[in-house]
């Protein structure tokens, strides 16, 4: 099923940037679903676009974010100031989390983070943060070592970590952090993927795998819709 409602480009305020970003809202959709690339990627990659699209086939709205602004992204490519800074990537997810369930009068627990590589650390944050909106967390290749272990206990959101097979060093480190979460948690290692899930059918697994917990355990109600279009209008 292809989304065929609302979608198009929002501006994000956030304490001293405004973070631009990709919100699509299928119709019927349930819930919704904030998504962070790791610093060095983009909403506009593939693979990012892929993810968010399965997720609006499971009729869950989506808020596909740029954790950086422009101008940072470009002073990043040569100094590598932004991309590690996980206080930063965390309180702006905050900030987008709140604005993304102001926008669509998200109920507790009908939000969902998903994050990939720093963008992960970002949604442990935004989660611990923010335990009465998130209600499910999905990483995809996570740098979780660098949201740190007293933000992973903090996390009460049932969290999913997916990694690839072939991606050795970060298996090892959310091995590492599935010991700090204290809620339900799950680890599933894609045999013969890498840290892009390049390989044949290996990032339709990913998406499958994030839908499929998403519709688990987040809050959903057929109405989620019809408040969003209300909110926009």
């Amino acid at each position: 099923m292809e989304a065929t409602g609302l979608s198009g480009e929002v501006s994000v305020p956030c304490e001293g940037a405004q973070l631009e970003g990709d919100l699509a809202i299928p119709d019927g959709a349930r819930a919704a679903v904030l998504l962070a690339p790791g610093t060095g990627s983009s909403r506009r990659n593939p693979r990012n676009l892929f993810v968010a699209r399965r997720l609006q086939q499971s009729r869950l709205a989506t808020l596909l974010i740029d954790l950086l602004t422009p101008d940072e992204d470009y002073a990043d490519l040569r100094t590598a100031e932004y991309r590690f800074d996980t206080d930063l990537l965390g309180w702006r997810l905050t900030q987008a989390a709140d604005w993304l369930c102001g926008r669509l009068q998200c109920l507790p627990g009908e939000l969902g983070c998903f994050g990939a590589s720093t963008g992960a650390a970002a949604a442990l944050i935004a989660s611990a943060n923010r335990p009465d909106l998130v209600g499910a967390l999905v990483s995809r290749g996570g740098r979780l070592d660098l949201a740190g272990p007293d933000v992973l206990a903090r996390v009460r959101a049932p969290t999913l970590l997916i990694v690839g097979g072939l991606d050795s060093l970060v298996v090892v480190l959310n091995r590492q952090a599935l010991e700090y979460l204290p809620g339900e948690k799950q680890l599933e290692i894609v045999p013969g993927a890498n840290q892009l899930f390049e390989e044949p059918r290996a990032l339709e697994i990913l998406a499958d795998r994030a839908a499929g917990w998403f519709d688990q355990h987040l809050g959903l109600r057929s109405e989620f819709a019809e408040d969003a279009v209300q909110e926009r209008g």
